[in-house]
């Protein structure tokens, strides 16, 4: 009886080993094929992006890919996820998928939460109304400030009392779909205000007496030209007329106190017609600045060229000719604005 039962617990050992052993086999080839659909990429043929709602669970997304027929196996991902320590995390926002994306590498980018980010333009030499527009036309921002003035603008922003005109950094900005258009604008007056703080402690001999009227200025260069090595010897001359108290006599303050009124040709009456920007009628800086300023014109304005100048004008190349006098200067408008002269300054 003794041997029969030492035969008999050797024969369930064995059956019990060998259960195991299919039990085993059996996992592993579970996990095996889960761990194929985790990798199979996903039934696309051209990009796409998957939307995840706050509240929205792992399954409900899988389901809704499923749904879509880009997923296959639902619950086998989400079995993978969970017995590969993934986790059901996901982060609420917009993702990119493109042909070959997996759906493993998709889980991945729920848990990071690395959404599309979508680029909006704060447009150089734009006044803040274009760069309103711009911000507009974008089909990922959510327009907010529509019927908001300035004022309520500049106080959401925390900068109560100061214009809109100038005070906001263009540089390109990425969002998320959904951001506002308050959000960008956050980001781009928080950029000018670091620009201006760092440049102001770097500037030169001979620039603005304060920061304000480097910005004012700085939008003056930004709309006299788009040459960088003219932005010092443009700011240079601004810098010495104010100095020697001369008016500016900039065209592109006339236009800007024009307003709606400017037809795109600019005339002697309208030289003549008094706005607070006419820096012909008017002498010193325009009470705000004209446009939004690049980090160019900052940089001229806060280290001007040490030149004497106080005359340029236009060549129609986009280059302009600096003059010291006024005999010069008129010698250079004859020959490049009124083509009178055949005598032309290089």
């Amino acid at each position: 009886m003794a041997r029969a039962d030492r035969v008999s617990r050797t024969a369930l050992s064995r059956r019990l080993g060998l259960m195991l052993a299919l039990l085993l086999c059996l996992a592993a080839a579970t996990l095996a094929w889960l761990g194929q659909q985790a990798q199979a990429p996903l039934t696309l043929e051209t990009p796409d992006t998957v939307q995840i709602l706050p509240g929205d669970t792992l399954a409900l997304v899988l389901d809704r890919l499923a749904d879509a027929g880009r997923l296959r196996h639902p619950l086998a991902v989400r079995a993978w996820a969970r017995l590969t320590n993934r986790g059901d995390r996901i982060v609420a926002g917009e993702y990119g998928v493109s042909p070959g994306t997996t759906p493993a590498r998709l889980l991945a980018d729920f848990a990071a939460g690395r959404v599309c980010r979508y680029a909006v333009r704060v447009p150089e030499g734009a006044t803040f109304h274009d760069a309103l527009a711009a911000l507009w036309a974008s089909p990922v921002l959510t327009n907010t400030l529509r019927d908001r003035g300035e004022a309520d603008i500049m106080a959401a922003l925390g900068a109560p009392g100061l214009p809109t005109e100038g005070w906001f950094l263009p540089d390109t900005y990425f969002v998320t779909r959904g951001q506002s258009d308050l959000d960008v604008l956050r980001r781009s007056h928080a950029a000018m205000q670091a620009q201006l703080d760092t440049l102001w402690q770097m500037r030169g001999p001979g620039s603005a007496t304060s920061m304000a009227d480097a910005l004012t200025l700085a939008s003056l260069v930004e709309k006299e030209t788009a040459r960088a090595d003219e932005r010092p010897l443009v700011a240079a001359v601004l810098l010495n007329r104010l100095r020697m108290g001369m008016p500016l006599q900039i065209d592109s303050t006339v236009i800007y106190g024009l307003g709606a009124r400017f037809d795109g040709n600019l005339t002697r009456r309208d030289l003549l017609t008094p706005t607070p920007h006419n820096t012909y009628t008017q002498r010193g800086l325009p009470p705000t600045p004209i446009a939004l300023p690049s980090v160019a014109s900052l940089r001229a304005v806060m280290n001007p060229a040490a030149v004497d100048y106080l005359y340029f004008v236009a060549r129609g190349d986009g280059s302009h000719v600096f003059s010291r006098t006024l005999a010069e200067h008129n010698q250079a408008v004859d020959c490049y604005q009124r083509r009178l002269s055949q005598r032309c300054q290089s």
